[in-house]
């Protein structure tokens, strides 16, 4: 299923899209109390999910509505915990960055860092770009991880049966901060700098995660282009990582990292400005587009 969460009439929603459709449970009787929000679904796993899907095909057409009359948001607008994220997880980038081969020097543990739960923001809401903060703003197309299971010390092999679903995350960074602070939580924390969505897509429809295309265009031109096959630590064991040390709480979000083309790598560098338009893409799940504007 492809789930999305959406405004409706004014109201927040959960909701299984169809093509250019979308059947909304809450439209039925006792469907709203039943599915209140993404993370109320997640928390009810696969019985949730079998739930769900039996919910609509008996309710019918009385709870489709068009996608053109509902407003997408991110797929978790409000997250329990930060955005989990990883650096320099694919070869291709960690040489761009560092300007050398890096073949045989290659990670041995996956590098995490965060982003606050309260950047997080709709797949196609607008950006806000502060100059005061940072006027180098870069882009980072990525695979993002939903959990679905609480879980610790989780081993690899067992790993798939914690993910909920994938969805699309462009982990926006403050360059300058980044650099600065020598950690990434504040460059990776500006105001609406995680766009994610459009959909969640449950994991039972992407069984091989390390065969997605990942695509990043700014005003249209390609930026960065890449399989998830590329990645070092490829995303079961990511999961398996990130659970050793807190455990895997349902609704999680893991960030899996971005391969080469970004911004600040490039010679000259470039970044992010108010008008440009920033479109990010995973295979299997869609594509997001936010434009970058003044702050206010």
């Amino acid at each position: 299923m492809k789930l999305i969460t959406c405004i409706h009439r004014e109201k927040t929603r959960v909701g299984v899209l169809d093509g250019e459709c979308v059947a909304l449970p809450a439209l039925a009787s006792g469907g709203g109390d039943r599915f209140p929000d993404m993370l109320s679904l997640i928390d009810a796993g696969a019985d949730g999910l079998r739930a769900l899907a039996d919910f609509i095909a008996d309710a019918g057409e009385s709870i489709v509505v068009a996608l053109d009359d509902v407003r997408l948001l991110a797929t978790i607008p409000r997250p329990r915990q930060n955005v989990i994220c990883m650096g320099w997880n694919y070869s291709d980038h960690l040489e761009e960055t560092s300007k050398t081969a890096v073949s045989d020097d290659l990670p041995k543990y996956p590098i995490i860092f965060t982003k606050a739960a309260s950047c997080v923001t709709g797949p196609f809401d607008d950006v806000p770009y502060d100059p005061e903060i940072s006027d180098k703003m870069d882009w980072e197309v990525e695979l993002g991880v939903i959990i679905g299971r609480a879980g610790h010390k989780v081993a690899v092999a067992d790993a798939p049966d914690y993910v909920f679903g994938y969805t699309v995350i462009n982990d926006i960074t403050a360059r300058e901060l980044q650099k600065r602070h020598k950690q990434f939580y504040l460059a990776k924390s500006l105001p609406r700098s995680c766009p994610m969505g459009p959909v969640i897509v449950t994991a039972d429809e992407i069984p091989d995660p390390q065969a997605l295309r990942l695509q990043c265009c700014v005003n249209g031109e390609l930026k960065q282009d890449a399989s998830t096959a590329s990645q070092i630590f490829d995303v079961m064991t990511v999961v398996a990582c990130v659970s050793k040390s807190p455990s895997l709480e349902p609704g999680d979000i893991i960030s899996t990292g971005t391969p080469s083309g970004v911004g600040y790598a490039r010679t000259p560098p470039e970044y992010l400005r108010p008008g440009d338009v920033v479109e990010c893409e995973v295979e299997k799940i869609g594509r997001i587009r936010n434009r970058i504007v003044a702050a206010s």
